[in-house]
């Protein structure tokens, strides 16, 4: 059953409703590819093998003509390990949690569940979920299927890294600086960071919630953009829970790309980036001139501002407390007063491609392209336009204003069908 290997959960799902495919010869299929790439990538960290094949016979059993299938029906998924998810050990990479079981599942998974996807394995994390590199002292290190040599990214490279090998169609993953859309760049997956508010983040190690940390947020990451949209519908929503998502009903259309004002920029003015990079979005821009779109060649405001602020979040830098929220709503301030000129920012998710493993990133700078918009809270969708010399992949950033994340997936769409998106990993060829 290779042929369901790179195929899109939306297409697997299909198939299994129409029965062209059963669940269990597709999550057979799966936990098989993982078995074969697996011990090269180090991504997976807990297999799910059995449960997930007992599910699928059921998902199987239940596809009847009059039975009310939800959206993902038979269709398997991934997790980061920082997501609770019962009777399966959530470590978030950290010896202290080696044996902590959950016996409830974090809202996104369980939102997952009940669509009728299947879990099929946990994804390796840093300790706490949060770090520049996924490494942890419970499960080791995460290679890049394009190049077992380079990192995959940051925390959420786990997932990533197994999704562009081909082991999983869609998973979950969270972001406060960059940590889905980074590993999406460097191996070369479609991934979104919602609109801060809209997804719950129940359940998640290391995510309060609520007004304590608006940066981070959950958000799913697969190989094509119209996964990331199926997947939206799916996790969006109040749980009750978590008191920073906002009961924002999605539109009943999204409007077409002809006509949007798109600003682009391929220098932030703190981090230069390579050549190759710059071509990728410069491309990326054209193809939306292409769809339609008014694009002019204009830099986001006060993007040195937005890094500055988040270093004294984060304690790197000492800034009273009053003064540190009073910069960052001017921050805000100055994003919303941009976009009320622009539908769409489109940018560089990094200055480069996926650096050597444990390589140290002069200056921190690998966030300075992604952190500014999860200050502001908009939502980015990161999708491949290109290819660097290295033959790694490059991808680039579209952002869109507040609760308007199927405009940015719109958006990242018409640039995947012009410049090709993901393409198979070297590893699994």
């Amino acid at each position: 059953m290779r042929d369901v290997i790179g195929a899109s959960a939306a297409w697997l799902a299909r198939a299994i409703r129409d029965k062209k495919v059963s669940s269990v010869e597709v999550v057979k299929a799966h936990l098989e590819h993982i078995h074969t790439v697996n011990p090269r990538l180090n991504a997976v960290v807990f297999a799910t093998a059995e449960s997930a094949l007992k599910e699928a016979r059921t998902a199987d059993r239940h596809n009847k003509r009059a039975s009310a299938l939800g959206p993902l029906h038979g269709v398997p998924f991934t997790a980061k390990d920082i997501f609770n998810t019962a009777g399966l050990p959530t470590t978030a990479g950290m010896r202290m949690l080696r044996s902590k079981i959950p016996d409830h599942d974090a809202t996104v998974v369980a939102r997952m569940r009940r669509a009728g996807a299947i879990l099929i394995g946990k994804t390796n994390c840093p300790p706490g979920g949060v770090a520049e590199e996924t490494w942890s002292p419970v499960h080791g290190g995460t290679r890049n299927p394009y190049d077992i040599n380079r990192t995959p990214g940051v925390s959420s490279s786990g997932e990533a890294a197994i999704i562009a090998a081909g082991g999983s169609p869609i998973g979950l993953g969270s972001d406060s600086g960059g940590s889905i859309r980074l590993p999406a760049h460097y191996c070369g997956v479609a991934a979104l960071k919602p609109t801060a508010g809209l997804i719950p983040v129940t359940g998640g190690y290391g995510l309060a919630g609520g007004v304590s940390d608006p940066r981070s947020q959950v958000g799913p990451m697969a190989r094509y953009v119209s996964d990331l949209a199926l997947a939206l519908r799916v996790l969006a929503g109040p749980d009750g829970i978590d008191s920073g998502v906002v009961p924002v009903p999605f539109p009943k259309r999204t409007p077409p790309l002809e006509g949007l004002k798109v600003a682009w920029y391929t220098d932030d003015g703190m981090s230069k980036p390579t050549a190759a990079v710059a071509a990728t979005v410069k491309a990326a821009a054209k193809a939306l001139a292409g769809a339609g779109c008014t694009v002019t060649e204009e830099r986001a405001p006060s993007l040195a501002e937005a890094y500055q602020v988040t270093m004294g979040y984060l304690g790197r830098k000492h800034m009273n407390h009053d003064r540190l929220m009073r910069r960052w709503d001017t921050y805000r301030s100055a994003v919303l007063q941009f976009m009320s000129r622009f539908d769409l920012i489109l940018s560089p998710v990094a200055p480069d491609i996926a650096p050597l493993s444990k390589a140290r990133v002069v200056g921190d700078h690998q966030f300075s392209y992604t952190i500014p918009y999860s200050l502001s809270g908009n939502p980015c969708v990161v999708v491949r336009a290109g290819t660097s010399p290295e033959n790694m992949p490059i991808g680039v950033q579209v952002v869109a204003r507040n609760w308007n994340d199927l405009v940015a997936l719109r958006a990242a769409r018409a640039i995947e069908r012009a410049l090709g998106g993901w393409r198979p990993a070297s590893v699994v060829r």
